[in-house]
């Protein structure tokens, strides 16, 4: 048998910020605490939150998400957060402001140590429904956090692991177009091509959720259609609105799983340097692994192939080159002497598991290197 959950409220308009205080009130958060970057603030996004809100309405504002959520900034937020008495999280901005607001709404209310409730330690029946509320607002189109299960952590000893349970879910997503008005043409093409591999990855997963290939795949025409526009003219509201859209599908469709591209992404982003963003690595892999799992499901693959447009691998280097992406490994300045680490860390990862095609520590091996 298949369960099938979809759990989040999410108001997806031009303008859904206005709802903010209403929001916090159906909730019952009485004392939020605000995660979010000095980015946000920077982009004068911050501002407009606190425009929507009564005067002094957040008992907190935690502002030092790093560009990849660290097991330090997930203590830090903790003391703030206890610090201050807080009943719930506002999270604002990507999906590290997510990911991380999700953690320090959970170990805000469960007793420590933070690894044993993640995915290689066995850790997920442990999250209980005492998880603090939390409302997610996404600055960018790329990740879906705002209604994904998932959250992954930078750990102290140099894993990047995985946080999963329905539990972690926000209770309520805002999805707002317009906040995504001034991000960067880079930044634009790389969360969205974070968008685009989600739903890849999530339409090539053998988990059977027929709901969510079709999310996915709805995703993808939208991805595919719009992340050049966005990326061009960054005030276009339509491909705003349709890249928002393919992420947020691709945050629900993911909900089966993904593959070797994140398994990939994944301990490449907990590195200390090289700082390397999540959804350009994505782009990165994504032709590479394409290749490898391309006749493990070579129905899936006519399918994307005619939605594409022409072979996927082929679309894919050439998009990533029309967006200005990075063409490899090493022109992200990755060091090829950690890939026997990394394609061990990847062989370990929960993405590995629902990859189309078994891959082994030599195969991630094989696929650093072609990236490369």
């Amino acid at each position: 048998m298949s369960i099938i959950n979809y759990l989040s409220t999410i108001d997806f308009e031009f303008g859904a910020i206005s709802g903010i205080y209403s929001t916090l009130l159906d909730l019952g958060i009485a004392r939020p605490m605000l995660v979010t970057d000095r980015g946000i603030f920077a982009a004068g996004l911050f501002d407009q939150i606190c425009e929507k809100l009564p005067r002094n309405s957040l008992s907190a504002v935690f502002d030092q998400t790093p560009s990849n959520p660290t097991e330090e900034s997930v203590t830090a937020g903790v003391a703030l957060y206890k610090e201050h008495t807080c009943d719930g999280i506002i999270a604002l901005g990507g999906g590290s402001s997510m990911d991380l607001a999700k953690i320090i709404a959970l170990m805000g209310t469960h007793p420590g140590p933070l690894a044993s409730y993640s995915v290689p330690e066995n850790g997920s029946a442990c999250i209980t429904d005492k998880v603090a509320p939390v409302i997610a607002i996404p600055t960018t189109a790329g990740t879906g956090s705002e209604v994904g299960r998932a959250a992954l952590i930078a750990m102290i000893d140099g894993r990047k692991i995985g946080f999963i349970s329905p539990h972690l879910i926000p209770k309520y997503a805002i999805c707002d177009p317009d906040l995504t008005i001034g991000l960067p043409p880079y930044l634009t093409a790389a969360t969205g091509m974070d968008a685009l591999a989600h739903c890849i990855e999530a339409f090539l997963s053998p988990a059977i959720n027929p709901p969510a290939d079709a999310i996915a795949l709805d995703g993808l025409v939208r991805a595919i259609s719009y992340i050049e526009k966005a990326t061009k003219d960054g005030s276009d509201q339509d491909a705003r609105w349709q890249m928002m859209m393919a992420s947020l599908e691709g945050g629900l469709a993911f909900q089966k799983g993904l593959g070797a591209v994140h398994a990939l992404s994944h301990p490449l982003g907990g590195l200390r340097a090289p700082i390397l963003h999540h959804g350009t690595l994505n782009a990165v892999f994504l032709p590479a692994v394409l290749r490898f799992n391309a006749k493990s499901a070579e129905q899936k693959f006519e399918t994307l192939q005619a939605i594409m447009e022409g072979d996927p691998v082929q679309i894919i280097l050439e998009l990533n080159r029309r967006l200005g992406l990075p063409a490899s490994l090493g022109d992200m300045d990755v060091p090829d002497a950690i890939f026997p680490e990394i394609a061990n860390a990847a062989a370990m990862d929960h993405c590995t598991a629902t990859n189309p095609r078994s891959a082994t520590a030599a195969d991630y091996r094989l696929l650093l290197e072609e990236s490369f």
